[in-house]
């Protein structure tokens, strides 16, 4: 793994349940784990533009590689989402990289808002 290419900051997000100040519950996204990484394959083939509702949008895909650590290795795909220059991606793929300990690659889908 190239450690020079580490240069873009990433936040982890996990999805907890939250209590207010009158007990009652709700899921909210608080900030797991900020780290810098790589990333890759936004705007190429990955991408593509959909019809919905009668409008063209775009369809973002990207791939996120940052070295293995502890928590790292806890994130799943259900629980986890990605923050990067303002913007959310849902993680779809987690790669181990054969299982080496050395780096994770997710692949992550911009959420439309």
């Amino acid at each position: 793994m190239d450690v020079a290419a580490l240069r873009s900051k990433v936040t982890f997000q996990k999805n907890e349940t939250v209590t207010d100040k009158y007990g009652n519950h709700k899921n909210a996204w608080t900030d797991y784990y900020t780290c810098f990484a790589t990333i890759g394959g936004e705007g190429l083939a990955s991408s593509k533009e959909e019809q919905t509702a009668g409008t063209t949008v775009e369809d973002f895909s990207m791939t996120v590689s940052v070295r293995y650590c502890q928590k790292v290795a806890a994130i799943d795909s259900t629980h986890f989402r990605v923050m990067f220059m303002g913007e959310i991606y849902n993680i779809v793929n987690i790669d181990h990289m054969n299982f080496q300990k050395k780096s994770l690659k997710f692949t992550c889908r911009k959420e439309r808002r």
